[in-house]
């Protein structure tokens, strides 16, 4: 079971730092489009839907890669403050909400995908960007989200049992540096 949650948890931070890398190449086709509208004088028709589509992409695959992060957001004036063991019961109260979430964008990502797919979907634009290869990606990343969110409920229940939580089979553990001032608040 270790063994599976370990490769969960390194396929999501090796898509995500490979996926990371799609902000450089935005980047680049951004600056051509400026460059050739304002240097040039003849702007390109495709540079900014590449830029888009890219994004959508990044923008999706990344949460299950966001989630080994712990970078989702949280509402740390309560959260932030609380010892790792509540932080944890926390995650696994609220985690049906997350379950839900996740059921919902894989359901109906695969509605949009599999449309998308079986028509070989194209933007509007001059250009014509095939819109179905970023679609397919939806139920893809709800799968990835969902594993992982399935490694981090595992981990939460394993912080409540005071197991080990390492790093390389779960992703990083919450905030040390909060859960050493806890302790030392304790100890006064």
């Amino acid at each position: 079971m270790m063994q599976l949650a370990r490769t969960i948890t390194r396929v999501n931070q090796f898509i995500g730092r490979w996926v990371s890398l799609g902000v450089l190449v935005i980047f680049v086709l951004l600056l051509a489009d400026v460059v050739m509208r304002y240097l040039v004088g003849s702007p390109t028709i495709w540079t900014a839907e590449l830029a888009t589509l890219i994004f959508g992409v990044y923008a999706i695959i990344g949460g299950g890669y966001l989630l080994t992060e712990r970078g989702h957001v949280n509402v740390d004036i309560f959260y932030g403050r609380m010892s790792r063991r509540r932080r944890a019961s926390v995650d696994i109260l609220t985690w049906p909400l997350f379950l839900l979430f996740v059921g919902v964008l894989l359901w109906q990502g695969w509605d949009i995908a599999s449309e998308a797919i079986a028509d070989m979907e194209r933007s509007n634009s001059v250009w014509k960007a095939p819109l179905w290869p970023t679609k397919a990606l939806i139920p893809v990343a709800a799968i990835l989200l969902l594993l992982q969110g399935i490694v981090r409920l595992w981990s939460d229940i394993r912080v409540l049992r005071g197991l080990p939580i390492p790093e390389d089979v779960f992703g990083k553990p919450g905030d040390p540096d909060r859960d050493e001032i806890n302790t030392q608040e304790k100890q006064k």
